[in-house]
């Protein structure tokens, strides 16, 4: 069974904004090795959720967790995301998808942004 995780954020026009994204998945496959991690982007650019768990899937994954980093639990956590993902279920039933908590949720990243605020 191959396992990945999928960084979800919201998406720019702007190339430039991906850049953080793309170094924290680098960070996490680093990390972890043995599984695959992808990036994908809720609107403005791509992939999207969907194009990148086929991706995914054609590497023979059959668990994805999605972890959103979203800060605020506004429209696009609370009902966007769930409604994609239930697509994203219909659309790859041989894909066990699970839902993290959004990033803004975690009180581990709610920490290190207060840690970060508070250096000289």
């Amino acid at each position: 069974m191959s396992q990945a995780t999928i960084i979800l954020a919201h998406g720019s026009r702007d190339p430039v904004w991906r850049h953080n994204v793309e170094a924290m998945a680098a960070q996490l496959q680093a990390a972890a090795p043995e599984q695959t991690v992808a990036c994908a982007y809720l609107e403005l650019c791509s992939p999207t959720l969907d194009e990148a768990a086929q991706t995914l899937v054609t590497q023979g994954v059959t668990r994805a967790r999605v972890l959103p980093l979203f800060f605020g639990i506004g429209k696009h956590a609370s009902e966007d995301i769930p409604q994609r993902l239930e697509a994203l279920r219909q659309n790859h039933p041989n894909l066990h998808v699970e839902l993290l908590p959004a990033a803004g949720d975690n009180e581990g990243v709610r920490a290190a942004v207060v840690e970060l605020a508070l250096r000289p």
